[in-house]
């Protein structure tokens, strides 16, 4: 296996827009990989920069309805098309098919670099839309990338794929495509579903009873969750369920709209958090499947100060050059933002100054998070024969 690592960009990619006040705004995108390149992750030796081509049907109808990619193709001109399209979350704009086909194409790309083996780790930062149904659109989401790349790799012989989702919002529609196939587990680390879009991702919802009991784990945090209650929880659950399954490839949603500024959302995250939860999954990555890591975006509505730095440390992470915390932003980045008229304040530094410190579960102790933990363990843990109440699981 090639040690190198895919980034998967075209400045096509910035065509996914909704228009100029929707959340979902593809600026997030352009600033990110301006910092990557600034800060010099781009020029990383082992990485290299890789140009997608769209998803054609014979890829988009793997996890989507013939009817639906017509829909989709003939929204622009057609606004009633149903489906989910024409509504406040998921306007229709033109070129709307190409643009979330090309974001498709961009993960599928990332999928097979690392299937292959010609690259170890691949990141696509504009994938990740990951509420896209099998039939309609979804919480911004056209088509669903994650679904998409992970049904290619089952296609292509793979008989175990892990997806987790870090995502603020549940991964309803990456769990809907696979919650009856045993090859895939889908883990989620969410805010719970009480209080935020989809009302998904209980963790009761274990997968299909009949088919794939088991297949489905979802961790639902308390409003206010921080860095270290979110690390806390993580640890609590996902390596040893990662570990039980034991999968040949990872990939991840690694929206950063847990983000304590995030607009959308209501985590605690700061950087830092964000930043120390990618070294965890490279590490899994590196422990439980030789490596084997497909990196995409997803959720992250601080276009300015969350988005460009949280993604810029995926990127070097994933490429095995971690930027230091105190690394400083370059000036020509921060004119460039104002040169834009963007309303948040620039950051100067890759850090919050945020404390990723954190104690490790014990079922002695009760918090609202530890709460949180019991409840994901003691919902899927047997299905895994692990022990839901041994904290060295």
């Amino acid at each position: 296996m090639s040690d190198s690592v895919a980034v998967v960009w075209d400045d096509a990619l910035l065509g996914y827009t909704m228009g100029g006040d929707h959340p979902l705004h593809p600026v997030r995108l352009d600033l990110t990989m301006r910092l990557a390149d600034g800060l010099g992750v781009l020029a990383t030796d082992r990485l290299e920069v890789l140009e997608p081509a769209p998803a054609g049907v014979d890829l988009l109808t793997l996890v989507h309805d013939p009817a639906y990619l017509d829909a989709v193709r003939r929204a622009p001109t057609d606004p009633h098309v149903g489906h989910g399209l024409g509504t406040a979350d998921n306007p229709v704009f033109p070129g709307m098919y190409d643009a979330a086909a090309l974001i498709t194409g961009g993960s599928v790309l990332a999928a097979e670099r690392v299937h292959t083996g010609r690259s170890q780790h691949a990141v696509n930062i504009s994938g990740g839309l990951h509420h896209a149904m099998r039939d309609r659109a979804s919480g911004f989401c056209v088509f669903n990338d994650a679904a998409v790349a992970i049904q290619w790799l089952l296609d292509q012989g793979r008989q175990r794929v892990a997806y987790l989702d870090l995502d603020v919002h549940h991964g309803d529609g990456v769990q809907a495509a696979f919650y009856g196939d045993p090859r895939v587990l889908t883990v989620s680390v969410h805010q719970t579903p009480l209080t935020l879009f989809p009302g998904t991702g209980f963790p009761e919802e274990c997968g299909d009873p009949e088919r794939a009991l088991g297949s489905a784990v979802n961790l639902a945090l308390p409003n206010g969750t921080d860095d270290s209650g979110w690390l806390r929880a993580f640890s609590a659950v996902v390596p040893s369920v990662l570990r039980a399954f034991r999968p040949e490839v990872l990939v991840t949603q690694c929206g950063c709209d847990a983000h304590h500024e995030d607009p959308l959302a209501d985590l605690g995250l700061t950087i830092d958090g964000q930043r120390a939860s990618y070294r965890a999954v490279h590490d899994l990555a590196h422990e439980i499947c030789d490596g084997r890591w497909v990196a995409l975006g997803g959720g992250g509505y601080g276009l300015v100060r969350c988005v460009p730095r949280a993604w810029t440390h995926l990127i070097a992470e994933a490429a095995g050059a971690r930027l230091d915390p105190a690394t400083e932003i370059p000036e020509s980045w921060r004119q460039d933002v104002l040169r834009r008229g963007l309303r948040a304040r620039p950051p100067t530094h890759m850090t919050e100054g945020g404390y990723t410190g954190f104690s490790h579960w014990d079922p002695t102790t009760e918090s609202r998070v530890d709460r949180a933990i019991s409840r994901t363990r003691t919902a899927v843990f047997p299905y895994f024969g692990l022990d839901p109440d041994d904290p060295r699981d």
